[in-house]
């Protein structure tokens, strides 16, 4: 399968790619990104798009899919551009002790997870987000890499070989696209372990082969709605 709308011929179609294999992704509407060739971004639907390619071929490829324009639910994903065949969505919000937990449901309607937001304390100025994965320990974000940006990120904590990886997800909607006014780079838990890292709230890279990525979509959807 294949979906893209950029109007050279010489470029072949974008793949959509297994949302299950998802590594590195963002929500954005950049399908090509800007090349030595290319000097200006190419746009897309709007989708969960996972880096793709190298070089001139390069393209943040889909794996998820937004609901198609005029559908009124945006926490829904979908495998297929039209619509027909439903990934995930996120419930109404279940609220406990001042948190909102949101269930996250399959494409069959099953709970595979949840997402929860936390109000803040007196002394903190944002609410803290976790994720329930059925079987494994609460995720936990932080903000303790905050100021330094992505590339302080891998530097600290994920290791220098993981620059071009982390950047790469940066990068997603960097011209033209989904551009978030300031990086804020978050490491996030589970009992110790490193099992995800994200920026801007929109790009993200799996540490954990166990994650189930519909979860993070979830908490993608949630936060660009906020």
């Amino acid at each position: 399968m294949v979906f893209g709308r950029s109007k050279n011929v010489d470029e072949p179609p974008v793949p959509v790619v297994p949302w299950a294999d998802a590594w590195e992704f963002a929500l954005t509407d950049e399908e090509r990104p800007v090349t030595l060739q290319r000097k200006r971004a190419v746009l897309g639907v709007r989708a969960v798009r996972v880096p793709h390619g190298g070089g001139e071929r390069k393209v943040n490829a889909p794996c998820a899919f937004l609901p198609p324009q005029g559908t009124a639910d945006d926490l829904r994903l979908y495998e297929d551009a039209e619509g027909r065949r439903p990934l995930c969505s996120v419930g109404g919000p279940e609220e406990a002790d001042g948190a909102r937990r949101y269930p996250v449901l399959d494409g069959q309607g099953q709970v595979v997870g949840a997402v929860r937001r936390i109000p803040p304390l007196k002394h903190a100025l944002k609410p803290t987000w976790r994720i329930e994965q059925p079987g494994r320990p609460e995720i936990v974000s932080s903000a303790e890499w905050a100021k330094g940006g992505v590339t302080e990120m891998v530097q600290k904590g994920a290791g220098k070989f993981l620059l071009g990886a982390v950047q790469a997800v940066a990068d997603l909607g960097a011209e033209g696209g989904d551009q978030p006014a300031k990086s804020r780079a978050l490491e996030w838990k589970a009992d110790g372990e490193l099992v995800l890292t994200s920026d801007a709230d929109r790009r993200f890279l799996v540490r954990a082969g166990w994650l189930d990525r519909r979860l993070v979509f979830a908490y993608a959807l949630l936060r660009a709605r906020s």
